[in-house]
């Protein structure tokens, strides 16, 4: 689902998010497809979030791996569409997936992703989360449109929804916790309330 959403604001073609305007430019200059962009960053986030010493779990490894795979098969069911109104309800749907799929996959807690990991890295070395992620997603948003990448009022849209959304998701989708059972510290939104 995270992938599809992810598809359906690429297609949309009203503006990316600011890590798919990176994996966008990526594709642009290379052979790779916006997918196969998209598992080569999460492979070398993933190396980083090893170097980093961030717990690693097996939604760690699906994030890099599925993800892409998915959003390079969304784009081909889509099969680009022409008309306005289409795109435009595409990129309105589309942060609104991806949150239920960030749901579905964090809520278990069997590891986040290592765009999330290595935010949560930079909080445990004093960077507020907040702080971290905007700072991540400014980096990627700038190389993504130096690299060609779309941006637009999706690029907003994703920007402004994508955070309740996300939380709305996490609410309903979470496994329960068991009894005496803790929230992994590396996982977002499980630290200080305060710093975020």
């Amino acid at each position: 689902m995270f992938g599809a959403g992810v598809a359906c604001a690429i297609a949309g073609d009203w503006g990316l998010p600011g890590w798919d305007v990176f994996h966008q430019g990526l594709a642009e200059q290379t052979p790779l497809t916006i997918g196969q962009a998209t598992i080569a960053v999460g492979a070398v986030l993933l190396l980083a979030m090893v170097a980093l010493r961030e717990p690693i779990g097996v939604g760690t490894v699906g994030n890099v791996l599925l993800i892409g795979l998915s959003v390079d098969a969304t784009l081909w069911l889509l099969d680009e569409p022409s008309d306005p109104v289409v795109r435009a309800g595409l990129t309105l749907v589309g942060p609104l997936v991806v949150a239920v799929g960030s749901g579905l996959y964090l809520g278990v807690r069997l590891g986040s992703g290592p765009r999330d990991g290595i935010m949560t890295a930079l909080d445990r070395r004093g960077v507020t989360l907040w702080k971290a992620r905007f700072g991540i997603e400014a980096a990627a948003l700038v190389a993504g449109v130096i690299l060609g990448g779309t941006i637009g009022w999706g690029t907003i849209w994703f920007l402004v929804i994508i955070g309740p959304a996300v939380q709305a998701a996490l609410r309903v989708l979470s496994v329960p916790l068991a009894a005496g059972e803790q929230v992994n510290q590396a996982e977002p939104g499980a630290g200080d309330p305060g710093r975020e």
